[in-house]
């Protein structure tokens, strides 16, 4: 954490308003990214962030300075994420991503790259959704967020060899629904380009 966002957490744990709204502006962005990349939708995501900063905010009192904060405030917001998608389930509403607008950038180099840099993360994004809340959530918090092993240990309150063996498993079920995927669509492509008499 920088200078200020010490001198902010200090002052916010001692009741400054200003100070908390400080904090909130200075890691909104990833506290939303982490809980779109869970959620998938964009209304969600924000009431998850919302609820996150809500929660940091009545937990204050409660925060262990010599643990680093943006690690404390993301394991809150994946917490209430999977709590969320739980809730889903029970619900049997569907786990659909709705995309994003992913319209390329005029200013980019390359246009087409760029276009399809946005359809690998969106099927990334869909992928995401096969995996147990708190298998997703680690994924999040590697590969988004770069924790390591103990840093998302503390977030998602399990043993570094259960983090690890999480990580294992949420990778090798990606790669196998990356390659199904892949084949499905190969397998799309060539019917579409056959001769329909064959």
């Amino acid at each position: 954490m920088s200078n200020p966002e010490v001198e902010w957490l200090d002052r916010a744990r001692k009741g400054d308003e200003d100070a908390f709204s400080s904090l909130v502006e200075a890691f909104k962005t990833p506290v939303y990214n982490l809980c779109y990349r869970m959620l998938g939708d964009t209304g969600e995501a924000e009431d998850a962030a919302q609820e996150t900063f809500w929660r940091a905010h009545q937990s204050l009192g409660k925060y262990d300075p010599a643990r680093p904060f943006n690690t404390w405030l993301l394991s809150i917001a994946a917490h209430y994420c999977i709590d969320q998608i739980r809730k889903r389930h029970m619900q049997s509403l569907p786990l659909d991503i709705i995309s994003e607008e992913t319209a390329p950038d005029p200013e980019a180099p390359n246009p087409e790259a760029e276009f399809r840099k946005n359809e690998e993360k969106e099927a990334i994004r869909k992928l995401l959704n096969h995996l147990s809340p708190p298998d997703r959530a680690a994924i999040v918090l590697r590969y988004w967020y770069d924790l390591s092993d103990e840093e998302i240990g503390k977030a998602l309150s399990l043993t570094v060899p259960a983090v690890k063996s999480r990580l294992h498993r949420a990778r090798r079920e990606l790669a196998t629904l990356w390659l199904a995927d892949t084949t499905h669509n190969l397998a799309a492509e060539r019917r579409h380009h056959e001769s329909p008499a064959f």
